[in-house]
């Protein structure tokens, strides 16, 4: 059985990678070893996994049920691993943590010091970008998500709560004047966000019930700092996470407060991860210690439940 396991371990990133070459750059070794462990994995169980071709490796009806049987043992093995002798329950090995640019920055490296103290056999792998991140084909154990989620595969945990402010620099106020109503709002240059589930299309929540308003502006950014920095830059109004502003930028003025009356709707902040079978104890340590740091921080939990 020991001699498998490797081969369990190969076949599952080779089906998550979709590529031999892939797999071999991760294990430092050759493609043709990667496709002899297969080719060896498929004689032993007397079936075809893979169907291989120049452009695509694509599964057979075997090779998929045999995948989840696979990623089932391996989580067993490592389950068992963790549970007997001197590594029981201790948090260990490398964390890969995923999170926004801007949230990582902010929210996230400046907590890991604390956390790797109390942690010393944890090593952290943070990957900070707002592009949508898959947890398994990229090898994340915990991702940090601000808003609602859409993959119902993934295990979820709320820990926070991102409200949302509408804000300008005091220069442009003066320059373009100050909107008293969304619908004012079309008037002026909006730094837009073109990542933005709702697009160009601002929404609010005011006395009559929720609205939405579409807005322009001569501004459009594809990542949550470079908004942060556009309006810091008094090139226009935001709508971001209050989150955004740690270093007082709101209370010492830098930063203007819009339309209060008319807060959009909060965010919940969630930490996901693929599996709910196995969580590994340096998994469990992060989710913890975020979810408990959060909680103690006005700007991510003003509005949590």
């Amino acid at each position: 059985m020991a001699d498998l396991i490797p081969l369990f371990r190969s076949f599952i990133r080779v089906v998550e990678a979709g590529s031999f070459t892939a797999v071999a750059q991760e294990q430092n070794t050759s493609q043709p070893t990667i496709s002899r462990q297969i080719a060896a994995l498929e004689e032993h169980l007397g079936c075809l996994l893979l169907q291989r071709t120049t452009r695509a490796l694509t599964l057979t009806e075997d090779g998929r049920a045999f995948y989840a049987q696979a990623q089932l043992a391996l989580e067993a093995i490592a389950e068992a691993e963790t549970s007997v002798g001197r590594r029981k329950g201790k948090p260990t090995g490398t964390l890969r943590l995923a999170s926004a640019a801007v949230l990582g920055r902010l929210h996230i490296l400046p907590r890991l010091p604390r956390f790797l103290e109390r942690y010393p056999d944890v090593s952290v792998e943070l990957v900070m970008g707002d592009d949508f991140t898959d947890l398994v084909e990229q090898r994340i154990d915990l991702s940090i998500r601000v808003g609602a989620l859409t993959d119902p595969g993934l295990v979820a945990r709320r820990i926070g709560v991102s409200r949302r402010v509408l804000v300008a620099t005091p220069g442009y106020l003066e320059r373009q004047g100050t909107p008293r109503t969304p619908e004012e709002l079309r008037q002026h240059n909006c730094i837009l966000y073109t990542r933005l589930a709702t697009g160009a299309n601002w929404p609010f929540t005011g006395r009559e019930g929720p609205i939405s308003v579409p807005v322009q502006g001569r501004i459009r950014v594809n990542s949550t700092e470079g908004v942060r920095a556009a309006i810091l830059s008094g090139l226009g109004i935001g709508m971001v996470p209050a989150w955004h502003f740690v270093d007082r930028e709101i209370e010492t003025g830098r930063l203007t407060i819009l339309l209060p009356d008319y807060e959009p709707a909060p965010h919940p902040i969630h930490a996901v991860y693929p599996t709910r079978r196995f969580v590994a104890p340096k998994l469990r340590a992060m989710l913890d210690y975020l979810a408990t740091e959060f909680e103690l921080d006005p700007l991510l939990s003003a509005y949590a439940e």
